[in-house]
């Protein structure tokens, strides 16, 4: 560790200026209940394990933050609780608005494409998305949002090798009630969320409903078409029907929409024009990018039906049914030229249906789960690369999955201080796909309404395969006392293999530089299946009559056949081409140490009721490849990192609240959140990748009434400028990542003339204030 970040960590753990602490309420609690809780170091009830439980009796490293808090914090979307998790990455996909890039403890998935699966599972109400479009989902009617580290599959429908994060929205209370929360801030930010819910007389039935409208002004402006750059054009509604015929049947269905009309984002230059000269742009947030076509569009929407039976008093019976489905159409100009170098339109158009059914039992001393999964999800991923002269490369991917699962996980309570879990699922993966590659002369692919010509066509790829696996997991938990938990636990994680979608048959070559034959083509298109084993031990407790809480936990994972996809500039055929290539890397190896807490410093501070609150989330991950076999045959593990993943997470929150006339309270913080030097890619990339930073909030809450609140945020303070991701496509020696340059000193692209080193980054300073109204 270098001595800027090993500085950095210690003021930030000896200020305890460190973030959220991991707490959530039971679903019958409200998010003012959770946060209060939280508050006061009363005990906090959690259902990582499909149970309810006290979260110092679960086996599991898991951090969970209430919709209270996140309102409270000034969260806008998902991807804020990646400042107060430890070893937690989620960003927005580069070139897009609302793709999401998920990370947990070294394993994720950052392409979008149809093809390839997610290293961590995200979940809207127990339901699995299946790809990532459409899932940077906006802060509204949350109940709360959970993460829980490590492989997740004998406890969820989808396995999920990295770990998961759950968005819960809320249960429709028993009294009637009227919500608007209205937001107005810098760069014109504009949010209106109106939520309402009702009982509809002794019917045991119930409806909610809430709307949301999410506006703001570009960060900076693109200078070729006009348009506000990073801006925000969103609309999303959501509906819900609970039926309660008796204490022992609940339904329920729900339904969202979300529209985002949000202008293209355009990335920023880090270098010239290679050919041009055109100059670096002075802000970050500016583009310059001329690809306006299609037009920027993203529709999405799902139907969820939930049945809870409860045969008996130890006997319960769950199913969750679902379907959704959602539409991208996105203009990314890669290059970021007015000119045509390398744009890239785009179509996603993804759908799903899946059905999980669980039997939960509870008789005291032994309790658990056991569950069926099934998922049929269709994706379609189609995109020119467009190129100078009028060159055109055509990928069109068309893939299929369907998966079934049975899992199962039960603990058994040897004594009242020993209890042991186990668990395991066998999951059977099929994947079909269709991969064809095109190159136009004289326009674009017909697609996108091009006006180019046929000129060959380089991949029409069939490919269908199987995968089976059986993971197991198992646990030991001992309590010395009702306030202390220690716990063990291994879990084996898979995903499956599959195709790639970018992949271009005609440029497999046997080794004497001869065409590939039928079996080599298919070997050459796929890739094969990874898996982890993971170990982790931990350390949960709560001392001092609950004024401290924390959570200790370190793990050990090996993790094999890492799926690392990637794509270069090549010639085919004489013409400039873009292909994909997938490797399994070998075996990695990630280990590490995460910590959290929360301590109540001082009660009755400065007033009678007034509190100190400290919260605190440090991760370390030393994740490394141990065998990463290159194109060339050679092993470079000790010359690539693992994308995403910095070594050091850590993040904090000092905060005091005092009450204020007779149902009034006053609560203010200040958040630090640290993000050691992370790589975008497995090979170091100068300017792109991203050095340490600190980011900074503060926030200002006055419960006026129970019914009327307001509240002052400030994200990012001091304005840090800090990319979230990029594209790539300069010539770079493979074992340094040093980019080469011609005898005159100028960058070599492999794609276009001018060159690709495109940045995206993370919101600037924003300050805005919002109020909420309850009737």
């Amino acid at each position: 560790m270098s001595r800027p970040d090993s500085v950095r960590i210690a003021l930030l753990a000896s200020a305890a200026l460190l973030s959220a602490a991991p707490a959530f309420a039971q679903d019958s609690a409200t998010t003012d209940q959770v946060a209060q809780g939280a508050s006061q170091g009363e005990e906090i009830i959690v259902t990582a394990r499909r149970r309810e439980e006290s979260l110092l009796d679960v086996p599991i490293a898991v951090t969970a933050i209430s919709g209270a808090q996140l309102n409270a914090q000034g969260a806008l979307d998902i991807t804020d609780i990646a400042q107060s998790a430890p070893n937690v990455s989620l960003e927005v996909s580069r070139g897009t608005n609302n793709t999401l890039s998920a990370f947990i403890r070294g394993v994720g998935q950052q392409d979008p494409v149809a093809g390839f699966e997610a290293g961590v599972g995200l979940y809207l109400d127990d339901v699995y998305l299946n790809r990532p479009q459409a899932a940077v989902l906006d802060i509204y009617d949350v109940d709360r949002i959970e993460v829980l580290r490590g492989p997740q599959g004998t406890l969820y429908g989808r396995n999920t090798i990295g770990g998961a994060v759950k968005y819960v929205t809320k249960r429709i209370g028993a009294d009637p009630q009227l919500q608007l929360r209205g937001t107005y801030g810098t760069y014109n930010q504009a949010d209106l969320v109106v939520s309402a819910s009702a009982p509809l007389g002794d019917t045991g039935l119930k409806v909610s409903a809430a709307g949301a409208r999410l506006s703001r002004g570009g960060f900076g402006t693109n200078l070729t078409t006009g348009q506000d750059n990073y801006n925000k054009d969103l609309w999303a509604a959501r509906g819900t029907v609970e039926y309660a015929p008796s204490s022992s049947a609940f339904f329920r269905v729900s339904g969202d929409y979300t529209h985002d009309k949000s202008n293209p984002r355009g990335g920023h230059r880090l270098i010239p024009g290679i050919v041009s000269g055109t100059p670096v742009l002075s802000d970050k947030f500016d583009s310059q990018g001329g690809l306006v076509t299609p037009k920027q569009d993203v529709k999405a929407w799902g139907v969820t039906g939930l049945a809870e039976l409860h045969a008996a008093d130890w006997l319960t019976f769950r199913s969750i049914t679902a379907y959704r489905k959602d539409d991208s159409a996105t203009p990314i100009d890669f290059d970021a030229l007015p000119a045509v170098q390398v744009d890239v339109p785009a179509f996603y158009n993804n759908k799903q249906f899946s059905q999980e059914a669980q039997l939960l039992v509870d008789t005291g001393g032994f309790s658990g789960l056991l569950g069926i999964y099934y998922l049929d999800a269709k994706a379609k991923t189609v995109f020119d690369v467009r190129l100078p002269g009028g060159v055109t490369a055509l990928t069109f991917g068309d893939v299929k999955t369907d998966t079934v699962a049975v899992f199962g996980d039960f603990t058994y309570d040897i004594t009242p201080m020993l209890s042991v879990s186990a668990g395991g699922r066998y999951t059977w993966d099929q994947r079909q796909s269709r991969v064809l590659r095109q190159t136009f002369l004289g326009g674009g692919s017909p697609f996108f309404g091009g006006t180019g010509a046929l000129f060959a066509t380089t991949s029409d790829f069939r490919g269908s395969a199987d995968f089976k696996k059986f993971t197991p997991r198992a646990s030991i938990s001992f309590k010395p006392s009702s306030d202390h938990t220690l716990y063990a636990s291994w879990a084996d994680g898979f995903k499956g293999g599959g195709f790639d979608p970018r992949g271009q048959t005609s440029a497999c070559r046997t080794p004497t530089g001869t065409p590939c034959t039928p079996a080599q083509v298919y070997d050459f298109m796929s890739f094969d299946p990874e898996t982890v084993s993971s170990y982790e031990i931990g350390y949960k407790a709560s001392l001092f009559d609950r004024r401290l809480s924390f959570a200790l936990a370190a793990f050990h994972a090996d993790y094999t056949d890492v799926q690392v996809p990637g794509s270069i500039g090549t010639t085919i055929n004489g013409q400039q081409s873009f292909i994909g290539i997938t490797t399994n890397a070998g075996k990695a190896r990630m280990r590490g140490v995460e910590f959290e807490g929360n301590l109540i410093a001082a009660r009755d501070l400065g007033a009678p009721g007034g509190t100190l609150n400290l919260n605190w989330s440090v991760g370390y991950l030393d994740a490394r490849y141990k065998r990463f076999i290159d194109s060339r045959g050679i092993d470079v593990a000790n010359r690539r990192r693992i994308q995403n993943t910095p070594d050091w997470t850590a993040s904090g929150t000092i905060g005091y609240s005092v009450p204020v006339g007779s149902e009034g309270q006053v609560a203010a913080s200040v958040t630090a959140s640290y993000r050691s030097a992370s790589q975008q890619f497995e090979l170091r990339t100068p300017m792109l990748d991203q050095p340490g930073f600190t980011l900074f909030d503060a926030n200002v809450n006055w419960d006026i009434t129970k019914k009327l609140s307001i509240g002052v945020h400030g994200r990012n303070l001091f304005d840090k400028r800090y990319i979230v991701s990029g594209y790539n496509f300069l010539a770079q020696n493979p074992d340094t990542g040093d980019f080469l340059r011609t005898p005159a000193g100028a960058y070599v692209p492999t794609l276009g003339t001018e060159g690709v080193l495109t940045g995206y980054y993370g919101n600037p300073r924003q300050v805005f204030v919002t109020g909420t109204v309850k009737f």
